[in-house]
C-alpha cells in the first residue's frame, strides 16, 4: 500500500491562476450537443451585463465555435503586441472566438494538444481588461477543453445545460460527475427547450419532455437555475446575431435569462458556490 495522495479533485486546482483583472469565471457546459448550450451561453453573458456586471465571453468550442455568428461579430481582433489581443465587443461584452481567427468553413482537424494549447492562449493572451465574470462556453462531452479549463482556470463554477429528454439527461449526468470529480462547484442545471407553446393556438407541447432536468438537479443536490422554452423568437435573433436578452430586454424570454444570470452571480459573487473538499485515497 502506497502512502495517500489526492485524488484529481484535489489535483485539478493546482495549477490554476487567475486571469488578470477577472473577478469570476464560470463555465457552460453540456453532456451532448445539440442541447443550446452556445445559444444559452451568449444570452447569459447578456444577462449579467443586463443587471450592471463587466462581462465577457470566451468560446472554447475550437471546433464548432459559435458565439462570432451568435453576437454578429465578424473580421479579427485587433492585435496589442507580439502575445496579446484585443477582445471583440458587442452589446457590451467582450467576445473571443477561434472563429475570429480561422475561416467560417474550415474543418478544425486538430489533436487534443493543440486544443490545449488554443484555449490556453484565448484564456491568458487576449487583453480581457476589468472584467466582474468571464462565461466559458465550452465544448460538449468531458474531454481536454473541460479538463484544460478545469486545471489552468480558477472556476468559480459551472453550469450545465440539457434538454429535458433521457437521452440528454444521461449525458448531463456525465458532465456533472466530470466536474464534481475535478473540484469545480456545480452553479447549476438549466433546461433548455423546455416547452413549446404553439403562436396560433398558444397551446403548449413539451416536445423533449418536461421536468427531466429540474428532477436530475433535485436528485443530485445541486441548484435547478430555470426553464428556457424552445421558441422561434430565439432561433431567429441568435441566427440573425440580435441574441434575444440584447435585442428585446423587456421581452419574456430575456427575463429567463436575465434572472438565471442573478442567480448565479449571486452565488458566485456570495461565495456559496464553494468547492467540496477533496478526498483522499489510499492505494
Amino acid at each position: 500500500m502506497s502512502a495517500a495522495q489526492p485524488t484529481m479533485q484535489a489535483r485539478a486546482t493546482s495549477k490554476a491562476s487567475g486571469i488578470p483583472g477577472v473577478k469570476h469565471v464560470i463555465a457552460v457546459a453540456s453532456g451532448k450537443g445539440g442541447v443550446g448550450k452556445s445559444t444559452t451561453s451568449c444570452n447569459l453573458a447578456l444577462g449579467f451585463a443586463a443587471i450592471g456586471l463587466k462581462a465577457g465571453i470566451l468560446d472554447a468550442d475550437i471546433y464548432g465555435p459559435s458565439q462570432p455568428k451568435l453576437f454578429g461579430l465578424r473580421g479579427k481582433p485587433r492585435q496589442l503586441g507580439p502575445r496579446m489581443l484585443e477582445p471583440m465587443e458587442r452589446f457590451g461584452v467582450k467576445v473571443m472566438s477561434i472563429g475570429f481567427l480561422v475561416e467560417e468553413d474550415l474543418a478544425m482537424i486538430w489533436r487534443g494538444p493543440m486544443v490545449i494549447s488554443a484555449i490556453t492562449q484565448m484564456l491568458r493572451e487576449v487583453a480581457w481588461g476589468d472584467l466582474d465574470i468571464l462565461v466559458v462556453d465550452l465544448p460538449p462531452g468531458t474531454g481536454d477543453a473541460q479538463l484544460t479549463m478545469a486545471q489552468q482556470t480558477p472556476l468559480a463554477g459551472a453550469v450545465i445545460v440539457s434538454t429535458p429528454q433521457d437521452i440528454a439527461l444521461i449525458d448531463a449526468r456525465r458532465g456533472i460527475a466530470m466536474f464534481e470529480k475535478v473540484n469545480i462547484p456545480l452553479l447549476g442545471l438549466i433546461e433548455n427547450m423546455s416547452s413549446f407553446c404553439c403562436p396560433t393556438c398558444n397551446h403548449v407541447t413539451p416536445i423533449f419532455g418536461h421536468g427531466g432536468a429540474r428532477v436530475e438537479a433535485e436528485r443530485r443536490g445541486i441548484p435547478f437555475l430555470g426553464e428556457i422554452p424552445l421558441d422561434i423568437q430565439i432561433r431567429e435573433t441568435s441566427d440573425d446575431g440580435r441574441p434575444i436578452v440584447a435585442t428585446e430586454p423587456d421581452g419574456v424570454h430575456a427575463r429567463h435569462y436575465v434572472e438565471i444570470a442573478r442567480s448565479i452571480w449571486t452565488a458566485v459573487s456570495s461565495g456559496a458556490a464553494s468547492r467540496p473538499p477533496p478526498r483522499i485515497v489510499i492505494e
